[in-house]
């Protein structure tokens, strides 16, 4: 395993310093949204040239540290067709982008079908899922083009809601540039926390194979709902994870979410205790 963080999880400093403390905080990988982390100007589809792209792969590679994952979580099924436009054209930006930089997977969300990005029921709908696998699959040939992975994460409130669901997309688009970002949590809400160790254990059998990367993070029960915390402060149990990755995921990418730099140490070495512990 090795564990990395949310670059914009860390210290806000200039870039080159941001990499260097987290590589200091013992990380070897990152994942990267470019908007969030660089603050000299801003990050536009024009201003991802090759020479930004090789740039910042000397800056991660001097510190010994992987792009895991260049983030680019913008909806890919959004009603408006003009701004859905613009979101694949900035897909499109991104992946070109991931492929001179050298990153393991351009990783996304799975949408909800409105224009604000927020929870909407009818995001279970067949409807949407046709919509979002749809416009999906326009991305993921553009990154067959560009020998690029593109990696879905399921989340409860999206369409992709479960991991039946997320397979159901991995089987109609059926490219093996398109897997899996793993991310247990998400998959969790009122509805079902009681159960969250079949949860998990359902969500390895049936995407295991095509998991790319794993996000990592805690949760706890606050007033009925689900509760996001850094690693070690919730309640979660990480057995069968740690196992499946250990064993099934020899040096899978696994970055922590939900903390901040005072924390992310700890959290860092919770996780490698039990990793070791597996």
């Amino acid at each position: 395993m090795q564990v990395g963080i949310r670059l914009h999880d860390t210290k806000v400093q200039p870039l080159p310093q941001r990499l260097a403390a987290t590589r200091a905080q013992g990380f070897s990988c990152a994942h990267v949204a470019l908007g969030k982390v660089i603050e000299d100007f801003p990050v536009t589809n024009a201003t991802l040239t090759p020479g930004l792209a090789m740039y910042l792969r000397k800056q991660f590679a001097e510190n010994d540290l992987d792009v895991a994952v260049l983030g680019c979580y913008l909806n890919l099924a959004d009603p408006n067709p003009e701004q859905l436009e613009k979101t694949i054209d900035t897909y499109k930006a991104q992946i070109r982008f991931a492929s001179w930089l050298g990153a393991g997977v351009v990783g996304t969300e799975t949408g909800t079908p409105n224009e604000q990005y927020a929870v909407d029921p009818k995001s279970r709908t067949e409807e949407a899922l046709l919509t979002f696998t749809r416009n999906l699959d326009r991305v993921v040939e553009y990154a067959e083009h560009m020998g690029v992975v593109v990696a879905i994460e399921p989340v409860i409130r999206h369409i992709v809601y479960d991991v039946r669901r997320a397979k159901k997309v991995l089987k109609d688009i059926q490219s093996p540039n398109l897997q899996i970002i793993f991310d247990p949590v998400n998959l969790l809400d009122k509805t079902n926390i009681a159960g969250y160790h079949d949860v998990l254990k359902e969500a390895i059998y049936v995407l295991g194979e095509d998991v790319a990367v794993v996000h990592l993070k805690d949760f706890a029960i606050k007033n009925g709902e689900v509760e996001e915390l850094a690693v070690g402060q919730g309640q979660m149990e990480y057995d069968e994870l740690t196992r499946f990755m250990k064993y099934d995921k020899p040096y899978i990418h696994a970055t922590l979410e939900n903390t901040v730099p005072e924390n992310a140490v700890a959290a860092r070495e919770y996780i490698q205790k039990l990793w070791d512990e597996a």
